[in-house]
């Protein structure tokens, strides 16, 4: 056992020994069984080595909570599926010897992502319901590897919201509507709303979602966790419902930013059925799962320029900022800059790689719709389950672009790049000499609205790190009206480690939010 393991064992037995040492007050009280949602993965894997907690009784004691507060009371519709093999794998898991980052622990993951199992993979679409992936995607089968349970599915938006105008944030025709974890009433975000209130509610400690532009942290921040969306390429994409070869990334879900480095090392590494991703620097499983960064003489761009003018956000951002002072970071004020055609050009850009994206991952199915037409053909047919709600314009317009090769993408593709990329974030990071860039990820949370769709408050700073394939995490900075609000690090292409350890240490400056009180 090394040195650091042993540290950690010896953390979480020190209040036990304690406990037994100390003289008897009375007749013993059955022992309560303990909040195992609040504990970290190290707590846990310090459990199962002492032999007083089971990979099976983890399993069966997530599956009860999500019985018990998933589907009762406000329903926060979060899982849309349960393995029904999970503790049939855990059993097996626990007749072996440790092995793997993640042995013994139960790990959702969103309803975009292939498994060859006894669950569907549907993207939250009747289209897919008949049709079945012929492998685990690449993140799958690494997780596996590492002893995870593959405990679930969560709902999302569906198709990972682009499909049409004015969606609704965790809507899916198969999964209904997902709820915010600290407000049922109130969006839970997209698209990976069912992986973000699972980890809130504590149906798991970690999640797997994947973002396009936002769909990571967004969820994370409006449901008051970690959010980590990586550089593309550090975690493949095989087997991942597409909607964008240049944006598209899986990203990780949880309490703490530990436990997300965690569950991303796990899922990283290089891929030949995904081009975009390349062999990890030898250095890069370490540096992931190292301490918090020191913030003294740190330099941090505050971005202010982009998540709009919300007072009650703006306080709460200057009131952090004050706590960054105090631990030595040196802040510097920092304007994104302009960039008018980007938002055209990026819809431009999704638009033509789905078309292309959704008809090569179809194909690699057994059954169902082969084309984007046929989609558009099965939603039209079911329209009273599928388009009761919104449409399917992105769709249609999607379908209207041609190949890959056309210069109108070409183009728009390159601009997007260079705007968002070496003309934005670059070159705010170069010119002040800056580790990262900070900001609020976006406004609270909004009311679910089913006539009019998402109300976003506030551009957040999702669309720059997710054009550019860039690292964005989101990490809890505390709550406007007891609704949470992120605070956000951006950095330049390969920069996850150096994020994640200051993103760390700002979780170690910064008040822990009360969990969300489930009824």
């Amino acid at each position: 056992m090394s040195v650091a393991r042993f540290a950690r064992l010896l953390l979480v037995l020190l209040p036990a020994l304690v406990f037994v040492c100390a003289p008897s007050t009375g007749s013993a009280k059955p022992a309560a069984t303990p909040a195992y949602e609040t504990w970290t993965i190290a707590e846990l894997h310090a459990a199962m080595d002492r032999h007083t907690l089971t990979s099976e009784q983890l399993t069966q004691y997530f599956l009860d909570r999500i019985a018990r507060y998933d589907r009762k009371g406000p329903e926060l519709n979060a899982v849309i599926e349960l393995n029904p093999d999970a503790l049939t794998i855990a059993r097996k898991l626990d007749a072996q010897a440790p092995h793997g980052l993640l042995y013994g622990i139960p790990v959702l993951i969103k309803d975009n992502i292939d498994t060859a199992d006894a669950m569907h993979t549907t993207a939250g679409s009747l289209a897919l319901v008949d049709s079945r992936p012929r492998a685990d995607a690449t993140l799958v089968s690494r997780l596996r590897a590492a002893g995870a349970v593959i405990l679930g599915k969560t709902n999302l938006s569906e198709w990972a919201n682009f499909r049409g105008k004015h969606p609704i944030s965790g809507w899916s025709a198969r999964g209904g509507q997902t709820r915010n974890a600290y407000a049922p009433t109130r969006s839970p975000c997209g698209s990976s709303a069912g992986s973000g209130v699972a980890v809130a509610a504590g149906f798991a400690v970690v999640a797997v979602g994947t973002e396009t532009d936002g769909s990571v942290v967004c969820p994370s921040s409006v449901n008051g966790i970690v959010g980590i969306k990586p550089t593309l390429g550090l975690v493949s994409r095989s087997g991942i419902v597409p909607i964008s070869t240049s944006q598209d990334t899986a990203g990780a879900m949880a309490h703490d930013v530990a436990d997300a480095a965690l569950l991303l090392q796990a899922m990283a590494g290089a891929d030949p059925y995904d081009a975009a991703t390349k062999p990890l620097p030898a250095s890069l499983p370490a540096q992931l799962n190292t301490g918090a960064a020191d913030l003294r003489g740190v330099r941090l761009g505050v971005v202010r320029n982009q998540t709009g003018d919300l007072r009650s956000v703006n306080r709460l951002f200057d009131t952090t900022l004050a706590r960054l002072r105090a631990a030595g970071a040196v802040l510097v004020d920092v304007d994104m800059p302009a960039a008018p055609t980007l938002g055209d050009d990026e819809t431009t850009v999704l638009q033509y790689e789905f078309k292309d994206g959704i008809r090569r991952y179809l194909a690699t199915r057994n059954g169902g719709p082969k084309t984007l037409a046929a989609l558009i053909a099965f939603d039209n047919a079911h329209a009273a389950r599928e388009l009761a709600l919104f449409g399917q314009e992105t769709f249609i317009a999607s379908e209207a672009r041609g190949p890959l090769t056309d210069k109108a993408y070409l183009d728009a593709r390159r601009r997007a790049k260079r705007a968002a990329g070496r003309d934005g974030i670059d070159a705010l990071l170069q010119q002040h000499h800056l580790a990262a860039l900070i900001a609020p990820t976006m406004a609270p949370a909004w009311p679910i609205d089913p006539v009019l769709g998402d109300h976003f408050v506030g551009a957040g700073v999702s669309q720059r790190p997710a054009v550019a394939g860039y690292p964005h995490i989101t990490v809890p900075m505390g709550l406007v009206s007891g609704l949470p609000v992120g605070f956000s690090l951006v950095g330049t292409a390969w920069d996850d480690a150096k994020l994640i350890a200051l993103a760390a240490a700002f979780e170690k400056i910064t008040p822990k939010l009360p969990p969300p009180a489930l009824q």
